[in-house]
């Protein structure tokens, strides 16, 4: 007898823990799991604006049969062309040091045997010119007081907060027209957002304009035509739709 009692009570259990387990009905007020029908779409926002600053990289290469000659020199160089730098109105805190080097070198002859060595030193400096109507002055006078390393100009806008805003608000609307007609196409009306993401992108004009070796008097043209062009800002925006309803 208690057997029995024992063994309806265990039965009992597994019954009530399959009743939980069990998938609830989904009645007026709940939620299903099936996929809600939807539209994605990819809009995108392009913005072009002016640049007001200019990045260069200036420096000087040199050369001495000994490491301390060569930094002698160099260290000579180097402070004359900060000083033209200043000299053409660059402020002191936008130069900065980009990388400093000391190697050593050889030349060889037709054997293959070293016939001379000897120490170059590099000093580059990391200059950010904010009157782009000096750029031009700024490379030739840099160019005339010994740099015989000069790379390529990048440009940029220093605040990008309101290209990118609008950059935003184009992408969006070139979303959601794509989503109005597609929905229309297909018979179909849109419903609420479910899904925003975003990304920005930029394209910086840049100018190549490289020098080495010799450099000195006369290295450039004296008005080096310098143009800073027109960035772009884009934004890519993907959305998805809700469908809401069948069209009548």
């Amino acid at each position: 007898m208690k057997s029995n009692k024992l063994l309806i009570g265990i039965l009992l259990v597994v019954l009530v823990a399959l009743a939980a387990c069990a998938p609830a009905a989904v009645t007026g007020g709940g939620t299903s799991n099936e996929p809600v029908p939807q539209i994605s779409v990819v809009g995108s926002g392009l913005v072009y604006i002016t640049p007001d600053i200019a990045y260069i990289n200036v420096g000087v290469r040199s050369q001495a049969d000994t490491v301390a000659a060569a930094l002698e020199l160099n260290n000579t160089q180097a402070k004359a062309i900060k000083e033209t730098l200043m000299g053409q109105g660059v402020d002191e805190k936008d130069i900065q040091t980009s990388s400093f080097n000391v190697y050593p070198q050889s030349d060889y002859d037709t054997q293959g045997q070293i016939v001379r060595t000897y120490f170059s030193v590099e000093n580059n400096v990391y200059v950010t010119v904010r009157n782009l109507d000096s750029i031009g002055k700024v490379l030739d006078a840099v160019a005339k007081s010994g740099a015989n390393n000069i790379y390529g100009i990048t440009f940029d806008v220093q605040d990008k907060t309101e290209a990118q805003s609008s950059a935003r608000k184009l992408a969006i609307d070139s979303a959601r027209t794509q989503a109005q007609e597609l929905a229309a196409a297909a018979g179909v009306e849109l419903g609420e957002i479910i899904m925003i993401n975003s990304s920005l992108g930029y394209t910086q004009p840049y100018t190549g304009y490289g020098k080495g070796g010799g450099g000195g008097e006369g290295a450039l043209s004296p008005a080096v035509p310098i143009a800073a062009g027109q960035m772009q800002v884009t934004s890519d925006v993907t959305m998805s739709f809700a469908i809401k309803q069948e069209l009548p």
